[in-house]
């Protein structure tokens, strides 16, 4: 029988706080965030990529183990509501892995 490895996404907010939040696998971080009731977490338009509302800041040292962002992810982040930084993306982008361990920080607003 394979053994199901946990996966853990951190979600820190501007005031330093952090929830840490066990995902599926197969889920996106947007949508373990919204399950879990994470603030600073909008996600207007349900993951559908026409909004900004789910922009995070992804931790330096978990950045480059994500997939890489596709245009139109890109394109969305010119306009997100906090100016976007090197380790942006959107949430809603990425999806959960088998023993993902991400540490995501969310903007100040949304909107």
């Amino acid at each position: 029988m394979k053994e199901n490895i946990m996966s853990t996404i951190h979600f820190t907010d501007t005031t330093g706080e952090t929830r840490t939040i066990n995902a599926n696998v197969g889920d996106s971080v947007m949508e373990t965030a919204v399950r879990n009731g994470v603030p600073g977490i909008v996600a207007e338009c349900g993951g559908s990529l026409s909004c900004a509302t789910c922009h995070v800041f992804v931790d330096p040292a978990d950045f480059e183990t994500l997939p890489p962002m596709e245009e139109m992810e890109d394109e969305m982040l010119w306009g997100a509501a906090v100016d976007r930084e090197d380790c942006s993306r959107l949430s809603c982008q990425i999806p959960v892995t088998e023993g993902m361990d991400l540490h995501v920080t969310t903007p100040e607003t949304q909107v």
